[in-house]
């Protein structure tokens, strides 16, 4: 009996969204202490997922990985989100911090912890090279400008300087963009790590999909056990709108502009990039959001909710493109 394209698509994304929500309710019951979670990211975030990115970035062609249009097309769209939610929620007399975060988890989607396995289980080995390329954006730029932004409050205290400074601090602890500057880099000079080397990469690469998914569920999970405020949907809501709607519409509508225009952006790349657009709000922005005070309880709804809805949004965007 052959199986409808739909129905294929639910098949392979399912165990992806299954694991966030075995994670979320092992928190949720207690299963896992809330004290361990902070060990599982710390694993995800400087072992398993730099090696896993590291992988792939030493096996993709190095020409996919300088992709200009790419860059120039995901970087006007995400800062087009990023200036409309801070629009609409300033209007609304948030504060700039709570603003900036929340345009935050609506221009960053879930790339590296759901977003490149899941589109190279989907499409193959070939969606790591445009998904590793997102990924830079949105933690070299996007975030950084985001976190510049949430310091406007105390400008006239502290300083633009300061924003700027820790902004960079936030980039340059982060191993995941130098875990792909250096999976770049092998795979600009043609090195390969010595066997016994790869093997551990590679152990702790595998490691890296079930460990973050799960790991998700579980921040998800805490954040709303320890949340005490009560965040009207109207301040939540529309951000996950625009995180699962516009912002993959953008994307797409942007891309097609560019290929009209003869800029060297093919249509895979482009389906990849809309496919990482429609995905749920990054998990690490509600770690973001608790380290410098703005309201986490918030910021964690919109990614419930956004990965709630995506588990069906997400297939009906990968049949509508493929």
């Amino acid at each position: 009996m052959t199986i409808p394209p739909v129905l294929s698509i639910f098949l392979v994304t399912f165990p992806f969204f299954s694991l966030v929500l075995a994670g979320y309710v092992a928190a949720r019951r207690r299963m896992l202490p809330l004290d361990a979670i902070p060990g599982l990211n710390g694993f995800v975030l400087y072992f398993a997922l730099p090696c896993m990115l590291y992988r792939f970035g030493a096996n993709t062609p190095i020409e996919q990985l300088l992709n200009g249009s790419l860059v120039a097309v995901y970087l006007l769209c995400a800062m087009l989100v990023v200036g409309l939610t801070i629009w609409l929620t300033r209007k609304g007399r948030m504060d700039w911090n709570d603003a900036s975060f929340g345009a935050l988890v609506a221009a960053f989607p879930n790339t590296g912890f759901m977003g490149v396995p899941l589109l190279v289980a989907l499409l193959g080995a070939q969606a790591a090279g445009p998904a590793i390329v997102t990924i830079m954006v949105d933690m070299v730029i996007t975030s950084s400008l985001c976190i510049a932004l949430s310091q406007l409050d105390g400008a006239d205290e502290h300083g633009a300087a300061r924003a700027a400074r820790m902004a960079l601090k936030g980039v340059v602890l982060n191993p995941l963009p130098w875990a792909i500057a250096l999976g770049t880099l092998a795979s600009g000079v043609g090195f390969a790590l010595p066997t016994p080397l790869m093997a551990t990469v590679s152990l702790l690469a595998d490691a890296a999909s079930p460990v973050a998914l799960f790991t998700i569920g579980a921040v998800l999970a805490r954040s709303q056990m320890n949340s005490d405020s009560r965040t009207p949907m109207a301040d939540y809501v529309p951000v996950v709108l625009i995180k699962l709607v516009l912002h993959p519409v953008l994307v797409g509508s942007l891309g097609l502009a560019a290929i009209a225009l003869g800029l060297p952006l093919d249509r895979f790349t482009l389906t990849v990039a809309v496919l990482l657009a429609a995905l749920p709000s990054a998990s690490n922005v509600a770690l973001l959001a608790e380290r410098f005070g703005a309201d986490n309880g918030r910021i964690a709804r919109i990614i419930l909710l956004s990965t709630v809805l995506a588990f069906f949004s997400f297939p009906a965007a990968v049949a509508l493109l493929k």
